[in-house]
């Protein structure tokens, strides 16, 4: 991963970018985590239906709830990082006029304009 994937925040707040990042760095490694985990449930899963035994068919019932609640985790992780993208751009177009990334960074160029 780039290391200044979002400099053009905020121009001129380099602390509250630290900090945005890192934010989102350890909620997407977290998000990240639960995925693979999911993935090896899913396995899981999987082999205990070709097999077929019952003991293992009635273990699904359980990962299959631990699944349900990883994916309920992921979406609020997502709903969480999405709340605080919008929070931190809302910031940043309080203190430089553009309201987004700078377009030399080869970022997203989109402008936020306010209401008078």
């Amino acid at each position: 991963m780039e290391e200044n994937t979002y400099s053009g925040v905020g121009n001129g707040t380099h602390n509250m970018d630290g900090k945005i990042i890192q934010s989102f760095q350890k909620n997407f490694v977290h998000v990240q985590n639960i995925l693979d985990q999911n993935r090896l449930l899913i396995n899981e899963i999987n082999q205990n239906q070709e097999s077929k035994m019952a003991d293992n068919l009635s273990r699904n019932v359980g990962l299959i709830r631990e699944l349900n609640n990883n994916i309920r985790r992921v979406v609020d992780l997502y709903a969480d990082l999405s709340t605080s993208f919008a929070k931190s751009m809302d910031a940043s177009s309080e203190g430089d006029s553009s309201g987004g990334f700078n377009k030399s960074d080869g970022k997203a160029g989109f402008k936020r304009h306010r209401p008078a």
